[in-house]
């Protein structure tokens, strides 16, 4: 490998001061020679951890913290807890108690079943390598608990510094071999390395006999040279001047600590991020931890939850192991790191929460730090071992790959993010007993747990007696034309500010009431505008003048009115410079977004790019926009980006991580909020949330993985009767059948949704935009107000009521229940169905409970 290979190397990580019982943290300079932190001091496990009280039905671990709800036991041996849900006798293990006799397996797979904390890293091809708590750990007796209040700390020392056969040169001259370690050594020594050592004659060096190396040869030869006095600088000299495909070897050890804590009815369990200690060379790019934790047997019944959309259960034992296992990232694709070639498919990520449900308890686990960095893993019984079980991945270091050209080669090598992660990574484990264990039950925990902590709004009061019709108008385009056989681009007016104003006076003519209208490309330049530093209002829509007109017969017509803003994706061009405030990928270029081929479902590279904005521009951008928007009066704002995207920027020595990009939208939602706006938003990211009025493209659905048994309506369970949501417009859709999108919005709570032009559709032709092709409003109105009327029939008995049950009584056939006890069956089957004495019609619903 090299000098080439070793340049790619992460040059630093950071040095933590760790709270290790027994342990002295060495300095850059004592612990490496000024190469790095390394870490390879002696671990010593400290004293014994004490137990304030036993547990019978928990054998094996010592009590360590208990309140009125919970008690904590932990074996000080092996890592392991347990927490006892005092009301129902459940007892949730971090691994399972019968994971030693699990038949199916094997080597690591066992190892993992027993191991609380798992690290993967990189060596210095970029390859993945991993070390786990019970394999590199316990098994070198490196593991230290200390109490801590209410609860415990773990520390964990992984991997050990003990020589290996990478100690050993490949090649080495004959005149080196012979003067400089032969005639050091006694006859058993000379023995040893002739063994170790095979002489090639012809090329006049010793070659390393790797077949022979192994067990108690290998430790003879490590012994002999040591004997002989051979050292690291002899190992470099021995690399550079038999040019070896070899890098003097670095101790692979790495530190890691767990705190758990009880607080009420829920296990905190939490890494802090000063505790992951790392060599330089091999930085951490993923930490797991309790990848077990409440898993259930091959026996037992159950379901995992999954964030996934709107939600999914995955059932226990279900046989599934022919699909791959779930595997999402929590607020979707980070577009600084992500390559976006093709259509995106199924549905994002936007509660960080997973769960577990049992026949007598359940637990939800939300995450509270690193949410931004954090995957969401499950998988069933069948596959890798006996269980079935789901956990949160936090990221530490991204890895790129940089393409550099050498002799005529070119050649890929890796790139690191300069700095970890700057957060700790910590889960919350909230348990129910036997009558909330249900994911109507955890959905109703989470969205008071949610209340309590300001993550939703809080509702001054109830507006509205009709369910919302949500409408998006598109303003203006940009289109190629020519002048002269000369191509330029140009604003295409679709829908002018007058225009809007017919269409919304004819749907309230016709009955269609509550409109909340979100408007697009009205200024900047049309749909894909140019960055919000300053607003020019397009003049082929009307100009300000025609924004005023429109913002006043909104306000007199009882229509609420969002004009829409991107803030976080720019195209190139005038008030926006790439090179400077586009985000940056670890290649070190700008991240770019192309315009979608939908015949090809590709991206189309021979357009003109967008880019993500840096996210240290978001506040810039924000104060901006709203300092030229307040002079319109508008009441409302809809952002289409700013709580569905999370971006990080790799600019050098200007790192901005996820994490610190989550609190820079904040602070943008709150400027928005500060202004009294409000605030309808695309996708619906959980820290959003408590900001928002409405949300445009809430998941209604999951992605549909293979592996998934069920998609239910978690995060509708959640946010209603806090915010309004809605899907994607009906009519941009796949749905060839009304019936079948009337019945979610039912099941789902769901306004109704239509995406419109005023223009002919021909206008969009041979256009990025062709998504809009059959948007023209005529086309869809009399099915647009015959779809209202059928759904608000209903949903505006609950108008702003909680779900508060649902559940799937036949195949295809679900309930859902509101709070005041109105419930809808939905069959979504083409023949009848009759439940409890109840006959649903093909593809249709039934409806009851409603106060007379």
């Amino acid at each position: 490998m090299g000098n080439f290979a070793r340049t790619v190397l992460l040059a630093a990580s950071v040095l933590t001061a760790l709270m290790m019982a027994g342990c002295t943290v060495k300095g850059p300079e004592e612990a490496t020679g000024g190469e790095g932190n390394r870490l390879t001091e002696t671990f010593s496990p400290g004293a014994a951890l004490k137990s304030s009280f036993v547990n019978p039905s928990v054998k094996g671990m010592k009590g360590i913290a208990e309140n009125d709800l919970l008690q904590l036991l932990a074996d000080d041996q092996t890592g392991a807890i347990a927490v006892v849900h005092k009301a129902s006798g459940e007892v949730w293990h971090s691994n399972p108690p019968g994971r030693e006799s699990d038949p199916l397996a094997t080597g690591v797979n066992k190892s993992l079943l027993s191991s609380q904390l798992k690290l993967d890293f990189y060596n210095s091809f970029g390859q993945i390598n991993s070390v786990n708590s019970h394999a590199d750990s316990v098994n070198y007796k490196q593991i230290g608990m200390e109490e801590i209040a209410n609860g415990v700390r773990v520390n964990y020392r992984f991997g050990s510094d003990k020589k290996t056969i990478d100690d050993l040169p490949q090649k080495i001259s004959k005149s080196r071999f012979e003067q400089n370690l032969l005639t050091k050594l006694d006859s058993a020594g000379q023995r040893t390395l002739k063994i170790a050592y095979t002489e090639d004659v012809e090329q006049g060096v010793y070659v390393r006999s790797d077949g022979t190396l192994k067990g108690l040869q290998l430790e003879r030869a490590l012994k002999a040279f040591e004997a002989a006095g051979y050292t690291e600088e002899d190992l470099l000299v021995d690399i550079k001047e038999n040019h070896l495909d070899q890098t003097k070897p670095e101790p692979r050890v790495f530190h890691a600590s767990m705190e758990y804590t009880l607080d009420g009815d829920s296990l905190l369990a939490k890494i802090p991020a000063s505790s992951i200690d790392f060599p330089a060379e091999y930085p951490v790019n993923t930490i797991s931890f309790l990848s077990f934790f409440g898993a259930g047997g091959p026996e037992e019944k159950g379901s995992i939850l999954v964030p996934d959309g709107s939600g999914a259960l995955i059932h226990f034992n279900n046989g599934k192991t022919g699909y791959p296992p779930y595997q999402q990232p929590v607020y979707g694709t980070d577009r600084a790191l992500s390559r976006i070639e093709s259509a995106e498919s199924g549905e994002e990520v936007r509660l960080p929460v997973f769960g577990i449900i049992r026949e007598g308890g359940a637990f939800l686990g939300i995450i509270e730090e690193g949410a931004p960095v954090a995957t969401i893993q499950a998988d069933v019984s069948g596959r890798l071992n006996s269980y079935n079980y789901v956990y949160p991945t936090f990221t530490v270091i991204n890895k790129g790959d940089l393409s550099l050209d050498a002799n005529g080669q070119q050649r890929s090598i890796p790139k690191f993010q300069e700095e970890p992660m700057q957060s700790d990574f910590s889960v919350r484990y909230a348990f129910v007993g036997k009558q909330s264990a249900s994911y109507p039950g955890l959905a109703a925990y989470y969205r008071s747990y949610l209340e309590r902590h300001g993550g939703l709004p809080e509702i001054a009061e109830r507006k509205g007696e009709n369910t919302p019709f949500y409408l998006q108008l598109v303003g203006g385009i940009s289109k190629k034309k020519h002048f002269a056989g000369i191509p330029y681009q140009a604003l295409e007016p679709l829908t002018t500010f007058e225009q809007a104003e017919r269409i919304l006076t004819e749907l309230k003519e016709r009955g269609v009431h509550d409109i909340k209208l979100k408007y697009s490309g009205w200024f900047n330049k049309g749909l894909d505008h140019e960055v919000p530093a300053g607003i020019s209002v397009d003049a082929k829509i009307g100009g300000e003048k025609g924004l005023r007109q429109l913002v006043s017969y909104t306000n007199k017509n009882g229509i609420s009115l969002y004009p829409d803003v991107a803030i976080l994706t720019a195209l190139s061009g005038s008030g926006f410079n790439e090179a400077k405030e586009a985000a940056r990928t670890l290649r070190g270029v700008p991240a770019e977004i192309y315009p979608l081929n939908p015949a090809l479902n590709r991206r189309d590279r021979s357009g003109s790019p967008s880019y993500v904005v840096s996210p240290r521009l978001i506040g810039d951008y924000t104060a901006a926009f709203l300092k030229d928007f307040g002079k319109y009066d508008a009441l409302g704002v809809s952002l289409s980006d700013l709580a569905a995207e999370l971006d990080s920027d790799f600019r050098k020595n200007r790192q901005i991580d996820r994490t610190a990009s989550e609190q820079l939208s904040l602070d943008a939602l709150n400027q928005i909020s500060g202004a009294d706006l409000q605030v309808m938003a695309d996708g619906g990211n959980a820290y959003a949330l408590p900001f928002l009025s409405d949300i445009t493209h809430a998941p209604m659905s999951s992605s549909g993985f293979k592996i998934e048994d069920a998609e239910i309506p978690f995060f509708q369970m959640v946010v209603r009767g806090s915010i309004d949501y809605t899907g994607a417009p009906y009519n941009l859709t796949s749905y060839t059948d009304a019936n079948r999108y009337i019945l979610r919005c039912l099941e789902y709570g769901s306004g109704v949704y239509f995406a419109w032009i005023y223009e002919p559709n021909h206008k969009v032709k041979g256009t990025e935009y062709d998504d809009l092709f059959s948007a023209n409003y005529e086309f869809w109105m009399d099915q647009a107000v015959d779809i209202y009327g059928e759904v608000n029939a209903f949903l505006q008995k609950v108008r702003h009521e909680r779900i508060i049950g649902h559940e799937e009584l036949s195949d295809r056939v679900f309930k859902t229940v509101y709070e005041s006890g109105a419930y809808v069956i939905v069959n979504y089957n083409r023949v009848p169905v009759t439940v409890d004495d109840v006959t649903i019609e093909a593809e249709s619903y039934y409806t009851g409970g409603e106060a007379s």
